[in-house]
């Protein structure tokens, strides 16, 4: 329902992902387990704040300096927002088992969270989307958004706004 829809600028949600990404990339390669800390307390504060953890780096610098692009569609941001809070619960699991010596559980949801952001930055597919979604037609309470019109649950939605003036 186009009503119930808002615009969500959806290169936001990409540089968070990218910058998750990169994040990780960087605590495995120096094995840096408090990045891994950040990376999760940053999600989890945006999750709780309803917006991208890392969209600072969007909106005060990469926007402004115009290398990247507002890209606004009409969509739903529930499910934006409970992926990005899932990532962080993995993240934070991440973080504990890092800290317990549990290195392969640790490391292993690491490299999970930045797997599926990278199929969501680079295909256009959430995973963490399509699960509460899911949870919506299983009628699990909190949970009562429907995908767009015409979208699969979890692909990124063809419902762009167009242009004012």
């Amino acid at each position: 329902m186009m009503e119930d829809l808002v615009k969500i600028d959806h290169s936001a949600l990409k540089v968070n992902q990218l910058v998750i990404i990169i994040l990780n990339l960087l605590a495995f390669i120096l094995n840096l387990p408090g990045l891994i800390v950040l990376v999760a307390v940053v999600m989890l504060v945006g999750t709780l704040s309803g917006v991208p953890g890392f969209g600072v780096v969007y909106h005060r610098l990469l926007k402004p300096a115009g290398w990247v692009k507002p890209d606004i569609l009409w969509d739903n941001p529930e499910p934006h927002r409970f992926a990005q809070g899932l990532g962080g619960v993995f993240m934070a699991g991440a973080s504990l088992a890092l800290f317990f010596g549990a290195g392969v559980l640790g490391w292993s949801l690491v490299w999970l969270v930045t797997g599926l952001a990278a199929l969501n930055a680079f295909g256009g597919f959430c995973a963490g989307c399509m699960v509460y979604y899911w949870l919506s037609r299983l009628h699990a309470p909190g949970f009562y958004k429907s995908p767009p019109d015409g979208a699969f649950p979890g692909v990124r939605p063809n419902t762009r706004v167009r242009k004012e003036g």
